[in-house]
C-alpha cells in the first residue's frame, strides 16, 4: 500500500481526503479546524489511516500564504511526511477530469490523485534563520510599495497649494523638506514668516549643515512662494490632506529605516550574503532578497532548476509540425527573486558597472533581441552565475 491524505487547505479549516492506494479512497471527506482540538482531531485520523494501511501516510496540500502554517508546523513537530505544492501544480492536475466540479472535498480528492500521477519531492522547508530574513524583505517590499503610493498622493495635494516648492530642495521627501512643509505648508505662510525664523526652524532638523546652507534655503524658500500661484485660495480639505501625508511620509520612513537595518545584521549572518555581493550591481537588499527567496543552493542540483524557480525559464509550445518561435517566460516560480534578479540585471548594465554582464546584453542586442528579451538573458545567466558561485563558495570575478 501507498496511503496519503490529501488537504485542501482554507483560512482556518482544511478539508480531508485520504487513500490506501492508488484508486481506493478511504472513508469520507471531513473538516478539521486549525485550533489545537482540530490538529488532534486529524491526527487520530493519521494513526488510524496509518493502522489500517500499515505505513505512514504522505500528507499532500497546496502553498495557501500563510494559511497552511498551522498545519505545516504541526506536521513538522510530528515528523510527518508532507509535500507541499504549488497552486499551479494542482490546477494544471484538475483540467484532466471531464467534469467542471469544484468543491472542497473534490478539491482534497484531487490533491490525492496527484500523489499518485507525479513524481514529487519531500519539501524541504527554510530553515528559521533565512524565513526570518525572507519576512523581513517581504515586509520592507510591500512597505515600500505602500511608501510610493502615498508619496504619489503627497504630490497630487502638494501641486494644488505650494507647487512651486518642488524646486526648493533637492530631495524633496527628506526629514528637512518634509519638516519644513509641515511647519510652512502654503506660501502664505513663509511669506507672513521671517527669514530668520525659518532659517533657525529648518537648522534644528539637520545641524550637520552649515548656517549658511539653510540661509540660502529660507531666500529660496521666500522665492518659491513670490512665485507660488496659489495664495489665498487653498482649501482646508486640502491642507488636512497635505499635513496627514506628511506625517505618514515620516513615519513610513522610521519604519522602513528599522526593517533596513534589521535586513543588513541578519543578513550579513550568511555566508552567502557576501559573495553574492560581490556581483556588481547587487547591493543590500538584492542580495538579501536572493538569499531569503532560494533558501538552501543544494536544493537546485541543476542551475535551470533555479531558473525555473524564478520563473525565467522560456515556455515551449509544439504541435504537429508547428514550434513556436516567440516564447514568454513561465513566471510560475517566486516573482520575487524573479523582480530582484530583474533589478540587478538593470543597476549591472547601467554605467557599465558589471563588465560580463553589459558584454553578454550587447551580444543579444546585436543579435537582434529586443531589450527586454535580452534583460531576461541577462538574468538567466546571471542566476547561473550565482548558483555555480554559492556551490563552489567562490566571489564574482569580473573581466
Amino acid at each position: 500500500m501507498d496511503p496519503v491524505i490529501g488537504l485542501d487547505i482554507a483560512k482556518g479549516e482544511s478539508q480531508v481526503q485520504a487513500f490506501l492506494q492508488r484508486k481506493e479512497s478511504y472513508k469520507q471527506s471531513f473538516k478539521f479546524a486549525h485550533h489545537l482540538q482540530g490538529l488532534h482531531l486529524f491526527y487520530r485520523f493519521y494513526q488510524e489511516v496509518e493502522q489500517v494501511s500499515g505505513l505512514p501516510p504522505a500528507v499532500i496540500f497546496e502553498s495557501t500564504g500563510h494559511y497552511h502554517e498551522p498545519v505545516l508546523r504541526f506536521l513538522e513537530d510530528h515528523d510527518i511526511t508532507y509535500y507541499l505544492i504549488n497552486p499551479v501544480v494542482s490546477y494544471e492536475a484538475k483540467k484532466t477530469s471531464l467534469r467542471k466540479v469544484k468543491t472542497d472535498a473534490i478539491d482534497a480528492f484531487h490533491l490525492c490523485e496527484l500523489y499518485y500521477k507525479e513524481d514529487l519531492e519531500v519539501f524541504q522547508k527554510k530553515t528559521m534563520q533565512t524565513l526570518n530574513l525572507r519576512h523581513l524583505t517581504r515586509q520592507h517590499s510591500a512597505l515600500t510599495g505602500t511608501y510610493v503610493e502615498i508619496k504619489l498622493q503627497f504630490q497630487t495635494i502638494l501641486d494644488q497649494i505650494f507647487p512651486e516648492y518642488h524646486g526648493v530642495f533637492s530631495d524633496l521627501y527628506s526629514k528637512i523638506s518634509l519638516t519644513t512643509l509641515l511647519h510652512y505648508p502654503t506660501s502664505y505662510d513663509v511669506k507672513n514668516a521671517n527669514q530668520d525664523d525659518l532659517t533657525k526652524e529648518m537648522h534644528k532638523e539637520g545641524p550637520k549643515r552649515s548656517y549658511a546652507w539653510f540661509l540660502d534655503k529660507a531666500r529660496q524658500l521666500k522665492d518659491a512662494a513670490e512665485r507660488n500661484p496659489f495664495e489665498n485660495h487653498v482649501y482646508h480639505s486640502h491642507l488636512v490632506s497635505l499635513k496627514m501625508y506628511i506625517q505618514m511620509l515620516l513615519q513610513y520612513q522610521r519604519h522602513l529605516y528599522k526593517l533596513e537595518k534589521e535586513i543588513d545584521a541578519l543578513a550579513r549572518t550568511f555566508e552567502e550574503y557576501e559573495l553574492i555581493r560581490s556581483i556588481p550591481g547587487i547591493g543590500e537588499k538584492i542580495a538579501a532578497t536572493i538569499i531569503s527567496e532560494t533558501g538552501n543552493i543544494d536544493q537546485f542540483k541543476h542551475p535551470k532548476k533555479l531558473v525555473a524557480y524564478a520563473g525565467i525559464d522560456p515556455s515551449v509550445f509544439e504541435t504537429g509540425k508547428f514550434k513556436a518561435t516567440i516564447n514568454r517566460i513561465t513566471k510560475r516560480g517566486s516573482s520575487r527573486l524573479r523582480q530582484a534578479l530583474y533589478t540587478a540585471v538593470q543597476c549591472g548594465i547601467t554605467k557599465n558597472r558589471n563588465t560580463k554582464l553589459r558584454t553578454f546584453y550587447a551580444r543579444k542586442r546585436e543579435e537582434g533581441k529586443p531589450h527586454k528579451v535580452a534583460i531576461i538573458a541577462c538574468a538567466n545567466k546571471l542566476i547561473h552565475w550565482i548558483h555555480a558561485m554559492l556551490k563552489h563558495k567562490e566571489a564574482f570575478v569580473d573581466q
